[in-house]
């Protein structure tokens, strides 16, 4: 695991002043002057100078935060139990829209790429595209599932969504019209979440029934079932070139707890297996390659820690 808790030394006669602190849901950060060495996990000292800087973070909601999403560089995403859809700068720290149309909490979002619309899911068993240009209401309401929405992805082209719900069911939606054109269903299949897979017809899908199943958008026709493993999948998260999937299992006291690497290929089999959490594994992601590190993958958990692996080995970045 990289480390991820760097100390910071004084040096003297210097001091640092930093103050954090969470007031009426917001954030502050105060900086001044100050000079400090830098350890590094690698040993390498470093010196570092800061100015005075002062910068404010304004609440973008009043309630638990369920999902984040980007929109674009600039932009995120953020929807929770407040049942709002909220628009984020992140560097100048300033709301820039916020959509409410949901009667429950959002679940999830997904954007549509190279654009200013979005979709978002919700405990109210709807999907509501949103348009950041457009008028305060949502451009469609998608209605058809039975229960909580838990699973969007659109497809690399923008022209189709794909949606999963605890109802057991996956829907497929053409976004341009907001028609459902297929849909399917399997006995016990809780979807707890959906990844398009870049450049291809599929979709890949995590379950309560702690399987991961791969569909053709063709038909909405099963293509592939991954071995089950032996607690819920709670994640999933596809690589940037199609090759390979990430999943991560519900566990305790280190009991599952994991996170799984599945070839997309021609082999399908499992790669690799990333164990170091005590508690269920919320989310996995394939941080962006560079030339000079090893491919890795991050991992959040309840047990409060995130984790950097090496994608290959199985070991701590």
């Amino acid at each position: 695991m990289l480390a991820l808790d760097c100390q910071l030394k004084p040096a003297l006669p210097q001091k640092v002043f930093c103050r954090l602190w969470a007031s009426m849901g917001k954030l502050q950060s105060k900086l001044r002057y100050s000079t400090y060495l830098y350890s590094r996990p690698d040993g390498i000292i470093e010196e570092r100078v800061q100015t005075k800087a002062s910068q404010e973070y304004i609440p973008a909601h009043v309630d638990t935060v369920s999902v984040v999403a980007a929109l674009n560089s600039d932009l995120c995403i953020s929807g929770g139990k407040d049942k709002t859809a909220v628009v984020y700068n992140w560097k100048t720290g300033h709301v820039v829209r916020r959509f409410i149309g949901h009667e429950r909490e959002i679940t999830k979002i997904a954007c549509i790429p190279k654009s200013n619309q979005f979709f978002s899911a919700s405990r109210d068993k709807t999907v509501l595209m949103w348009d950041l240009q457009g008028s305060s209401q949502p451009r469609q309401q998608l209605s058809g599932h039975a229960m909580v929405v838990t699973g969007l992805a659109v497809s690399p082209d923008s022209s189709q969504l794909c949606t999963g719900s605890r109802d057991n069911s996956l829907l497929l939606w053409d976004v341009g019209t907001g028609q459902c054109v297929e849909r399917a269903s399997v006995s016990r299949n809780l979807v707890t979440h959906l990844c398009w897979v870049p450049r291809e017809p599929y979709i890949v899908q995590t379950s309560e029934d702690k399987t991961i199943r791969l569909w053709d958008c063709r038909g909405l026709q099963m293509a592939h079932v991954f071995p089950t493993k032996q607690h819920i999948q709670t994640h999933c998260e596809v690589s940037v070139d199609g090759h390979t999937c990430v999943s991560c299992s519900s566990g305790f006291g280190g009991e599952g707890c994991e996170a799984t690497l599945w070839d997309l290929r021609q082999t399908r089999e499992r790669m690799c297996e990333y164990k170091g959490h005590f508690q269920t594994v919320a989310s996995c992601v394939f941080l962006p390659k560079s030339a000079a590190l090893m491919p890795m993958i991050a991992t959040s958990a309840h047990d409060s820690k995130v984790k950097i692996w090496n994608q290959d080995t199985g070991g701590f970045g």
